[in-house]
C-alpha cells in the first residue's frame, strides 16, 4: 500500500511540476522566494503594533516566533533526517522525467516541506487574529501560492506539501489558542466589535496595507517572470 502512494505521489509530481513557458519558469522562481514577501511580512508586523499596546505587540510577535521554529524544526530538525526521503529533484529516477528551473534542487532531502509547513501555519495564525473576510483569502492565497511553486520546480512531493501543510495548520491554530490563553491570563481587556473594527478589535483600515501590498506583489512576480524569459 505505501509503495503505492509513493508512486501515485511521483506521478502526480510529474503531472504539477514545470512547464514549457521560461515565463511561469521566472514567475515561480520569484514566488518561491521568502524575500519576495517581505512586504507583506512588514505589513502583517505594522497592523500588530497599531492595534496593540507594546505589551501585547512583543507577545504576538513571541507567538509568531514560536509558530516558525515549532513549524520548521519540527520539518527540517525532525523529519526530514529521520525520514531520508529525497526530493524529487535529487531522485535519479526522476532526473529525466521532471523540469528543473536554472539547476535549481534545494536541499537533500524534502519531506515535509518546510515552506508549506511554514506559510500555511503564518496565514492561519494571522487570519485567526485579524479575522477580516478580506486578508484571510489572501493570506491562503499566499500559503497555496508558494507551496505550490515547490512541486512546480520539482523540490518537493505532493505528499511532501500536504503533510507541511497539516502540520502547519495545526500549528497555526495551536499557537493561536495558547496565544489568546495568554493574552486573557496576562492583558484582560474587552475586544472591539463595530463597523470599524474586527471580531479580534483589530481596525480595518489599519488591515488596507496588506490588502494594497499584494497587488504590488504580483506585479513584482509578473517583472521577474518577464526579465527571466528575456535573460534565458
Amino acid at each position: 500500500m505505501i509503495e503505492q502512494i509513493i508512486q501515485w505521489d511521483k506521478e502526480l509530481l510529474i503531472t504539477l511540476n514545470g512547464s514549457s513557458s521560461l515565463f511561469l519558469d521566472g514567475i515561480f522562481m520569484a514566488i518561491t522566494q521568502t524575500t519576495t514577501w517581505i512586504p507583506l511580512f512588514v505589513c502583517l508586523l505594522y497592523a500588530v503594533i497599531k492595534n496593540n499596546h507594546w505589551r501585547n505587540a512583543l507577545l504576538i510577535i513571541l507567538m509568531v516566533a514560536l509558530l516558525v521554529l515549532l513549524c520548521d524544526r519540527f520539518a527540517s530538525g525532525f523529519c526530514k533526517p529521520y525520514f531520508h526521503r529525497l526530493r524529487p529533484s535529487r531522485e535519479p529516477d526522476l532526473a529525466e522525467m521532471i523540469d528543473l528551473v536554472n539547476g535549481y534542487r534545494s536541499g537533500l532531502y524534502g519531506f515535509i516541506s518546510s515552506h508549506a509547513s511554514n506559510t500555511f501555519g503564518l496565514s492561519v495564525f494571522f487570519s485567526l487574529l485579524f479575522r477580516s473576510k478580506k486578508v484571510t483569502p489572501l493570506l491562503l492565497l499566499y500559503a497555496c501560492l508558494s507551496s505550490y511553486s515547490r512541486m512546480y520546480l520539482g523540490v518537493h512531493y505532493p505528499l511532501d506539501i500536504l503533510m507541511g501543510t497539516l502540520w502547519g495548520i495545526l500549528c497555526g491554530m495551536a499557537v493561536y489558542a495558547f496565544y489568546r490563553w495568554l493574552n486573557r491570563k496576562l492583558f484582560p481587556s474587552a475586544s472591539t466589535f463595530t463597523p470599524s473594527y474586527t471580531a479580534t478589535g483589530y481596525k480595518r483600515s489599519d488591515l488596507y496595507p496588506i490588502l494594497g501590498v499584494f497587488p504590488v506583489t504580483f506585479i513584482y512576480i509578473i517583472i521577474r517572470g518577464v526579465l527571466f524569459t528575456a535573460s534565458s
